[in-house]
């Protein structure tokens, strides 16, 4: 018999929600700092910057999530640094985020017209102040939608992190599937905390998009 009832399943559950919940909002808000960055260097006039950006998005994008936390956790103890797996789940899935996030975000910034560039140019804006001012705002409308949405991505994409140790919803799941030989209500409860996290968001996404688009 196993000594976990109900209620301590739950609360340990609860513990490895909060730990996805945090690893998600360190991996957005990292992800959209670079991402920021790199979408601007991906829409760069210059050769350098947008093939360095296109071969970052490319390099994320076209590679598994999984792969990339085995190259971050065990690529950086090769050169002799500890790396708690907390921090290299934080790493690998900020990158994977910011990838995506720059590429949604540059499309967006492609779908202004582009009479918006010339006529911020008309007024002697370089060209980080033409997208500060004028093209950022307007296609900030636009990356609402996709944005939130694809922040569900980023939260289902924590479960991937429990394969290097990281004790998250999944990996906390695991262990007490093991413990109690219950493993088809401590899923169920697993895909449970899952589906609250993300079908907000996902209702949040559409509404945006309606809302935005119907106002356009």
């Amino acid at each position: 018999m196993s000594d976990f009832s109900f209620w301590d399943i739950v609360r340990n559950l609860a513990i490895g929600l909060q730990w996805t919940l945090l690893l998600s909002l360190v991996a957005f808000i990292g992800g959209g700092v670079i991402g920021l960055l790199v979408m601007t260097m991906r829409i760069s006039r210059k050769a350098f910057p947008r093939n360095v950006a296109r071969t970052y998005i490319e390099l994320f994008q076209g590679t598994p999530l999984l792969m990339q936390l085995f190259l971050v956790f065990f690529g950086i103890a090769l050169l002799g640094v500890d790396i708690s797996p907390w921090l290299a789940a934080a790493i690998a899935l900020t990158l994977f985020t910011s990838a995506y996030l720059a590429e949604i975000w540059r499309g967006c910034v492609d779908s202004i017209a582009h009479g918006q560039w010339e006529a911020s140019a008309s007024l002697a804006l370089n060209p980080l102040e033409q997208l500060r001012y004028v093209i950022l705002p307007q296609a900030l409308r636009i990356a609402v939608a996709p944005t939130v949405g694809f922040s569900v991505q980023v939260i289902k994409g924590t479960a991937v992190t429990s394969i290097i140790g990281f004790t998250e919803l999944t990996k906390t799941g695991g262990m007490l599937a093991n413990a109690t030989f219950e493993p088809f209500m401590v899923y169920g409860l697993v895909a449970l905390g899952y589906f609250l996290l993300c079908y907000p968001l996902s209702l949040s996404a559409r509404y945006l998009e309606r809302r935005l688009h119907a106002s356009a």
